[in-house]
């Protein structure tokens, strides 16, 4: 039985009475606009970019740029894409009409869903509370907002900015911890919107479930990179460091393992590393000095890490040496493991760290049985320059994005659908995905002129063999 918490229960009902819901829905999309413009107004501030660094830095020891580059402009970019096609995206959308339904007209409305949830996680804290918050009020509906409180200095910042912008009927931040989700999670909302791990979002559905609450379910997984002979491996290599180790690999589409052709492995070892000293330590103060690289989000995700470097260890993994590794300060350096196998707790959960296994492979068929021996991942990544390879892992696996020679820059696509597969996820974001993930997509049909009484009983005989010969058609 959930625990009475009076403030959640009157923020929820403000919210819920159905004159706020309706007024909120009949918002004109210039005044929409004009709300999502105030977040943009506040980001820009220069106090408040301050602000916003500073607890990112706090939290996740992320430097200036990398806030801003990670949290703050994918925002300014949503805001942009938003603000120039909301117009569009609400318009009616009118459907052809088939010749059985001649005088009919067919048209899709787009309404708020009404009263929706939007939970947040502590890896991009600021950026994934706020991005579908832009959406989710694009679409009209009220919203409160619980962003992580794990990541305590930013989840306070987004409360005080929240409350300076926005009306509690239309968006409120409540803080806390699990026990403040637990009742959250005993509202009748219209819709959930969850960012975290496949554990935690499995609560989330059985919770939604209670109420037939719709929930989108942006969750992660082990996300495997393909190397074979024929690419680049010096750039593929820091392609993949650069993705590895932006915010300390504590990020969803982060490549999890890496599957090398073992003729490669050996070379492309040595450029990752080489890559890893070259962008973190360009002036060899030590990696543990850079200003490039954070820290681990709190002492139970670090102990978490060393634990899978302990395990592969004791199991006959090779593991590069971690001496810098630092409990106070949270720090663990870039890791490669190599002589893998999959009993090893490292290739059973996803890592969420600066940590990399490399697994060498032979043939293509190898690939093909590891991926698909795990649940669907939210990424997968291809680096050949071998068309008959690339479309073979491609028809051959299932996940939730793919991209060929690249890497994580197809979740920053405003028209590119975004989201896992199961496990990975539920639903997809981006642009118009993560409108329509907000919206009821209402049925509309009028009678605009005939009838089809014809279809009435008692049943015309010269009618009947017409329609049979129009279904046949």
């Amino acid at each position: 039985m959930a625990v009475s918490n009076p403030s959640i229960d009157n923020v929820f009902n403000d919210q819920n009475i159905y004159a706020n819901l309706q007024a909120l829905k009949n918002c004109s999309i210039k005044d929409r606009i004009k709300r999502i413009n105030k977040i943009a107004s506040y980001i820009n501030e220069p106090k408040n970019v301050g602000k916003i660094t500073s607890a990112l830095s706090k939290d996740l020891g992320k430097s200036e740029q990398e806030v801003t580059l990670s949290e703050i402009y994918p925002l300014l970019l949503t805001i942009k894409t938003v603000t120039k096609n909301l117009k569009r995206w609400s318009q009616d959308e009118y459907l052809p009409t088939p010749l059985t339904m001649i005088g009919l007209t067919s048209s899709i409305k787009y309404e708020p869903k009404g009263h929706v949830l939007i939970i947040g996680p502590w890896n991009y804290p600021f950026m994934l509370a706020i991005n579908p918050l832009i959406y989710a009020i694009a679409a009209g509906n009220a919203v409160i907002v619980k962003p992580s409180e794990i990541a305590a200095n930013t989840s306070s910042l987004v409360k005080e900015m929240i409350s300076e912008i926005f009306p509690t009927n239309e968006v409120t931040v409540i803080e806390g911890g699990v026990e403040e989700t637990t009742h959250l999670l005993t509202k009748k909302f219209n819709h959930i919107y969850f960012t975290g791990s496949p554990n935690v979002g499995k609560v989330i559905m059985e919770a939604s479930a209670k109420h037939l609450c719709s929930v989108t379910l942006e969750l992660g997984g082990k996300s495997p990179v393909i190397v074979d002979e024929t690419t680049n491996i010096k750039k593929t290599a820091t392609k993949i460091a650069w993705a590895k180790t932006l915010n300390c690999g504590q990020t969803c589409i982060a490549p999890d393992y890496i599957l090398v052709k073992k003729e490669v492995e050996k070379q492309f070892t040595e450029q990752y590393k080489k890559a890893i000293n070259q962008l973190l330590d360009p002036n060899n103060k030590g990696i543990n000095n850079s200003e490039f690289f954070g820290n681990i989000i709190n002492t139970k995700n670090y102990d978490r890490l060393i634990e899978l470097l302990e395990d592969a260890n004791a199991k006959g993994a090779h593991v590069s040496d971690y001496s810098l590794a630092n409990r106070d300060n949270k720090f663990i350096p870039p890791v490669v493991v190599t002589k893998v196998n999959n009993n090893m707790s490292i290739m059973e959960e996803e890592i969420f760290g600066p940590i990399i296994p490399i697994i060498p492979f032979e043939n293509i068929n190898e690939v093909i049985t590891q991926i698909n021996n795990l649940p669907k991942p939210l990424a997968l990544y291809i680096m050949s320059k071998k068309r008959k390879t690339i479309n073979f892992l491609i028809n051959n696996t299932s996940a939730g994005n793919t991209m060929v020679n690249e890497l994580m820059m197809n979740v920053a696509h405003p028209d590119l659908p975004f989201g896992g597969v199961n496990n990975s996820g539920i639903g997809k974001s981006n642009g118009r995905y993560s409108f329509i993930n907000f919206s009821n997509e209402r049925g509309l049909m009028k009678r605009k002129w005939g009838t089809h009484k014809f279809i009435y009983p008692p049943f015309n005989k010269t009618i009947y063999k017409l329609l049979k010969i129009i279904a046949r058609v």
